[in-house]
């Protein structure tokens, strides 16, 4: 517990310290080599070995791309390397027919391609929200996602210890419960007003949204954090599933006491492009 809670504090230290640079190339490179981190942990977890490494290489600069493509010289090469990238993985398959499961090489792009979506998405959500125009309303948002997951986490976890009963799936995550799912809801939902309301009282506003965050504002973001919390479960039994297929216990061992990247950040895979999606189509109108 010692070494989790140090893991956690110095987690924290370095991701406000990655906040503070968000207006920066630091913030995009540093997610980047998050989601590489992460995209390495799952072609481990596909059994691949050094004997592979072409499938990881290639995955590197399409990634950066993706990833800090900020002009549109940069954004037109996306969809070339896409169709390159898929040409390449297609040439490995039939090179090495013998030796190259598609099952798993399949397993590990689907992987890559959620774990792509996710960082991506914060960075969609920089790139939306300028600082010059919108202050620090993304930075908000990202910290609301991570509320949301997080946060959503902590209370199903509380829930569960205090009244959970009814196992949620027994198979994948035997430790979940209905219980504790239902905790995690109302949790994300209540930590997502209270950091909301936090802002309003340190921003005074929402740029170019309303002088102060309206009553729609607050339903629809209570709203956001329910349906978040149920994707940031699905993602971490998502993520528990494969683990459970592949024989491993976790995802990597770069957080002692809490696994690898994956075993961090499995609740954000589908709360970060949700949130995302609905800060561009129901906020800022």
């Amino acid at each position: 517990m010692k070494t989790r809670i140090i893991t956690s504090v110095v987690g924290l230290a370095f991701l406000a310290l990655v906040l503070v640079l968000f207006d920066t190339v630091v913030f995009d490179l540093v997610l980047a080599a998050v989601c590489l981190l992460g995209m390495h942990e799952v072609f481990n977890a596909m059994g691949f070995t050094k004997k592979e490494w072409y499938l990881y290489a290639a995955a590197v600069p399409y990634t950066l791309l993706i990833m800090l493509a900020s002009r549109d010289a940069a954004r037109a090469l996306v969809l070339p390397a896409s169709f390159l990238l898929l040409l390449f993985l297609n040439i490995c398959l039939i090179t090495h027919c013998k030796t190259l499961d598609f099952g798993r090489m399949s397993g590990y792009l689907y992987f890559s391609g959620v774990i792509l979506i996710c960082f991506y998405s914060l960075i969609y959500l920089k790139r939306c929200l300028p600082v010059q125009v919108y202050q620090f309303d993304a930075v908000f948002f990202i910290a609301l996602t991570l509320c949301f997951a997080w946060g959503g986490d902590s209370a199903a976890y509380f829930a569960g210890r205090a009244w959970g009963k009814h196992k949620l799936s027994p198979v994948v995550s035997p430790h979940k419960t209905v219980e504790g799912a239902i905790g995690g809801v109302i949790g994300s939902m209540v930590l997502g007003l209270f950091a909301t309301a936090i802002y309003s009282v340190i921003s005074g506003r929402f740029t170019t949204l309303t002088v102060s965050v309206s009553m729609r504002h607050y339903l629809l973001l209570a709203l956001m954090g329910g349906i978040a919390s149920v994707l940031g479960i699905l993602g971490d039994l998502f993520a528990s599933a494969v683990k459970r297929q592949m024989g491993i216990k976790d995802y990597g061992t770069i957080f002692p006491g809490h696994g690898g990247i994956l075993d961090r950040f499995d609740s954000v895979m589908f709360i970060a492009p949700f949130v995302a999606i609905v800060v561009r189509h129901f906020f800022y109108l």
